[in-house]
């Protein structure tokens, strides 16, 4: 999620993840590439102790005392194994410590490297065969300051006093405060969450409630089972005095489960909020097919902070009120008409949890397309017009400041333009597309194809360009991994217009609607080389206009006619 409400905290987000400091590039010029540490490579590596070994099921069982902000528990690693046995690297990151880890009744020794366990697995483990490893493990995981854009527990209270627990923790990584393969490459096919929190205190985490159980010593257990695969960055735990109510969708699968978990004191607030839910859960099955995960139900549940992706249990802190915290981020008066908590991290269950990408480099797959879902929000309540105005309106918070995808291998997202400029990407792409009909077959056809998968940017891209019977290879070379988008520029002689392409990449070719007349546009294909001219009647130089439906500059070339600039 992480969306950010003003240009400085876009910024801030792009920095979240580094190690290393980089001077802003100067206007035109790429940036300076990051440095990295040896502790990005294995966080953000399929290492070889990593490689040998595929993720099945996680069995979580953690105890959380908010007395002392501490923890403490088990995590059950099954796998199978699918090359030759080495050690293996189990992540779990400072302060926490881990007590022993188990295999088939023995202890198994570790040494550790920063965050990073590597673990000796004795006997022969043949390829295909199944084992597990428990981890056990405590102490005080860090404490997210600034939830959900830093990483950890969240530890605070309702305004009746009684502890409200939550954790966040997307691109710092899972293991912050439990112990499992923290990549995005391998994801579990179903998971166990048993979670104990003193009493009055539920807790609700991801998939469904399979087990109440109190303890007799003034704690109670609570165990959530999930039988999709799942990212280990959506696993949540939410604790606090909740309410609950349920209602039900009938959604393209048949009856899908909707559960509200809030606070007490805003148990009428949500009832009156949450209507919101049911026209977008519609609008998205319509665009992107059926919502993912009906095995699991679909929660929205009331956190400290401001919002996650948290899978079948989206965290929302907007604070019962339309827009972002009460701003419309695109400046256009659409914004205010519905609740961007809601909308925005319930897109990402298919973009982002049920496709999820290999490497945080990627990440513009979950946020670009789930910008994206906000105008298709705004279409289906208001129409075309109003969701092409949503979306050009923010542009004004692209920075165009670095590439939308990272770096590979060392845990390293790309840009914070991976939101709005993402987003003007695909209203670009669909412009392209000229087919709301085959848009749409597009953006269903990627949830069926990639339905619970762990994908590629190239896989994305391929099945795009694909689908639409265009090569958009260079359209997203330019927009991904360069800084500035492409420059239209003109010359407009009497009747005669003259245009080209600036662009980073060699023989950008992507299509573009012009000004041929009043009112009038027509398509034309400028290359980066050399001129290419059309005939215009157009009554002054004013009047020239590129579609602003595409995210592009534009600019009169030097001796032109002057006109309009965008």
């Amino acid at each position: 999620m992480r969306v950010l409400p003003t240009i400085a905290l876009t910024a801030a987000l792009a920095a979240l993840t580094l190690t290393a400091a980089r001077a802003a590039p100067a206007a035109g010029q790429e940036p300076t590439p990051p440095t990295f540490t040896r502790a990005d490579t294995l966080r953000g590596t399929v290492t070889p102790e990593r490689a040998w070994w595929d993720v099945v099921f996680y069995d979580l069982d953690v105890r959380v005392s908010p007395a002392d902000s501490s923890i403490r528990g088990a995590s059950t690693l099954v796998y199978e194994v699918t090359g030759p046995k080495r050690a293996m690297q189990i992540d779990l990151m400072t302060p926490l410590e881990v007590d022993s880890m188990v295999q088939g009744g023995r202890r198994l020794s570790y040494r550790r490297d920063g965050n990073a366990f590597f673990v000796e697995i004795p006997g022969a483990q043949p390829v295909g065969s199944r084992h597990a490893v428990t981890v056990h493990y405590g102490g005080r995981p860090r404490v997210a300051e600034n939830a959900p854009w830093d990483g950890g527990f969240v530890w605070a209270r309702d305004a009746g006093g009684a502890p409200w627990v939550a954790t966040a923790n997307q691109g710092v990584g899972a293991a912050i405060w439990w112990p499992n393969k923290d990549h995005q490459s391998d994801e579990p096919d179903s998971m166990r969450i048993r979670i104990t929190v003193p009493d009055p205190l539920v807790d609700v985490s991801n998939g469904r409630l399979v087990d109440r159980r109190p303890n007799g010593d003034g704690t109670t257990s609570y165990t959530w089972f999930v039988a999709s695969p799942i990212n280990n960055y959506n696993v949540a735990v939410n604790a606090a005095r909740y309410a609950h109510f349920a209602d039900t969708l009938q959604g393209l699968d048949g009856p899908l489960s909707l559960d509200y978990w809030v606070l007490e004191d805003n148990l009428e607030r949500a009832r009156q909020q949450f209507r919101q839910v049911k026209p977008m859960l519609r609008c998205f099955e319509g665009w992107f097919g059926p919502y993912p995960f009906y095995e699991d139900g679909y929660k929205l549940v009331e956190t400290p902070h401001l919002g996650m992706e948290h899978q079948s249990a989206v965290a929302y802190g907007n604070g019962y009120r339309n827009g972002y915290r009460g701003m419309d981020l695109s400046g256009t008066g659409w914004g205010l008409t519905w609740d961007f908590i809601i909308v925005h991290e319930s897109g990402h269950e298919w973009f982002g949890n049920n496709i999820t990408t290999a490497d945080i480099a990627d990440m513009w797959v979950h946020e670009s397309f789930t910008n994206y879902s906000e105008s298709l929000f705004v279409e289906c309540l208001y129409g075309k017009a109003a969701a092409a105005e949503y979306v050009i309106g923010t542009r004004a918070r692209i920075q165009n400041d670095r590439p939308i995808i990272g770096e590979h291998g060392v845990n390293h997202e790309g840009s914070g333009d991976m939101y709005y400029k993402g987003g003007n990407l695909l209203h670009t792409i669909r412009q392209v597309v000229d087919d709301d009909t085959l848009w749409r077959r597009i953006l269903t056809g990627l949830n069926q194809e990639f339905r619970h998968q762990v994908v590629t940017t190239a896989q994305v891209e391929d099945y795009i360009s694909e689908r639409a019977g265009f090569d958009f290879s260079r359209v997203f070379d330019q927009y991904l991994r360069h800084t500035a988008p492409p420059v239209f520029e003109y010359r407009l002689d009497g009747d005669t217009l003259r245009y080209r392409w600036r662009a980073d990449v060699e023989g950008f070719d992507m299509p573009v609607r012009v000004t041929v007349a009043p009112d009038r546009y027509a398509w034309v294909t400028p290359g980066t080389d050399a001129w290419k001219v059309l005939s215009v009647d157009l009554p002054d130089p004013s009047a020239f206009r590129v579609d602003p439906d595409f995210y592009v500059r534009v600019r009169a070339a030097p001796g032109a006619t002057s006109g309009p600039r965008r």
